[in-house]
């Protein structure tokens, strides 16, 4: 049994927390407390086995706590768990694949395995439009910077441009021969880049419904797609051919591709040049940039990557959590946010010295993150939409 007492910015509260902790698999423990009822939404904590921990709770009435942070000072290691503020049941009826929200905040849009695209209030869940007209399953929707406009793709190997003021198609691209599982946007959205199932990565003018190029031709799927703005350090290289005037935001912009044969691989946006190729560990699932020389990778088994441009052969470092999927990763602040298939969502800040979990989904993986100032949204395979607090810590 440990003995878990409040810190000393919760003096008002004089209550000894008792805890008891059984073993599980994986090296940790579940720490199941007891407590007097101004703790008592706090019924179930998960910490690392073997280790004496700090309790800390934010002071708040009665069952108002929605954090809760447990150290280990021996081992040098801490973390805040924080709970869901609300969560939107009624969005989809099965698992959520991904969601996104709106330059603004207040729109979301979400795809789900039971075959729709809801576009919805962001404050509340309550639906505002159905978008209808891909024919399979939607892998990816995004909102344009403008928040007026949805970008998405599906297993029907379309991708799809809609209002999200009236729920209107008003472009359809055609093209690939595989679905589309990812999509990038470039700059204000005169171009978007889509990575697909067939091993392509394209580049597409929204203006004219029309394929500018094929970008990469891998010979494996593309799980994941990122574009990001290039330190004047890195050599892009230079176009084989002048680009087309219909490229708009591609100048000094590099490409990442996240590939099913264990590739990471970097390239000019503009210039179709190599910058790099990295072999990992695992398939690559996603991909993102931290800034204009650093960048995350996150693998099958579980490995995010983080890698340097500049010097790209060994990564800076390699994050490894568990052996789940690394199923989303999100630039947040000064640091990022990751999800996994066993239910992990954690924000990992380089100026804080813990990391904050998010709770809630358990067990379920917890597909696609999105953020809007201090709200943080994740969508899961138990079908719920749950929206963060950051004040809440």
């Amino acid at each position: 049994m440990l003995e878990l007492k409040p810190s000393s910015v919760d003096s008002k509260f004089s209550t000894t927390v008792q805890a008891y902790v059984f073993p599980r698999c994986f090296g940790a423990a579940w720490v199941l407390t007891s407590f007097f009822p101004s703790y008592s939404d706090l019924d179930t904590v998960f910490i690392t086995s073997n280790m004496i921990a700090n309790f800390c709770c934010e002071p708040a009435e009665w069952v108002q706590t929605k954090s809760i942070h447990i150290s280990c000072p021996k081992e040098n290691s801490s973390s805040k768990f924080l709970a869901p503020y609300t969560t939107f049941s009624r969005i989809h009826t099965k698992s959520i694949t991904c969601l996104d929200i709106s330059s603004g905040g207040g729109l979301g849009v979400s795809s789900s395995t039971d075959g729709t695209m809801k576009i919805w209030q962001a404050s509340n869940g309550e639906l505002r439009r159905v978008l209808e007209g891909h024919v399979f399953d939607v892998n990816c929707c995004r909102f344009f910077p403008s928040g007026l406009v949805v970008l998405s793709g599906g297993m029907d190997a379309q991708l799809k441009i809609w209002s999200a003021e009236d729920a209107s198609c008003v472009v359809t691209f055609k093209g690939h021969k595989g679905g589309i599982l990812d999509t990038a946007i470039v700059d204000r959205g005169r171009n978007v880049v889509s990575a697909s199932r067939d091993g392509t990565a394209r580049l597409w003018d929204c203006g004219r419904s029309a394929c500018l190029g094929v970008l990469a031709d891998c010979g494996s799927s593309i799980n994941g797609v990122a574009v990001g703005a290039a330190d004047n350090s890195i050599n892009l290289g230079s176009p084989e051919q002048m680009p087309s005037e219909r490229e708009v935001g591609t100048e000094a912009k590099m490409l990442l591709l996240a590939r099913e044969d264990k590739k990471l691989q970097c390239l000019g946006l503009q210039s179709r040049q190599p910058v790099f190729l990295f072999i990992g560990s695992d398939a690559f699932n996603c991909c993102t940039f931290l800034s204009g020389f650093l960048l995350l990778a996150g693998t099958q088994d579980g490995n995010i990557y983080q890698l340097d441009v500049r010097s790209p052969r060994a990564p800076v470092q390699v994050i490894h959590r568990s052996g789940a999927p690394v199923l989303s990763l999100l630039s947040f602040r000064d640091g990022f946010i990751a999800s996994q298939g066993d239910g992990s969502c954690f924000i990992v800040q380089q100026d804080l010295d813990y990391v904050t979990e998010l709770t809630g989904a358990d067990c379920d993986p917890v597909y696609k993150v999105a953020t809007w100032e201090k709200q943080i949204y994740t969508c899961c395979r138990d079908g719920l939409v749950r929206r963060y607090q950051l004040s809440d810590l």
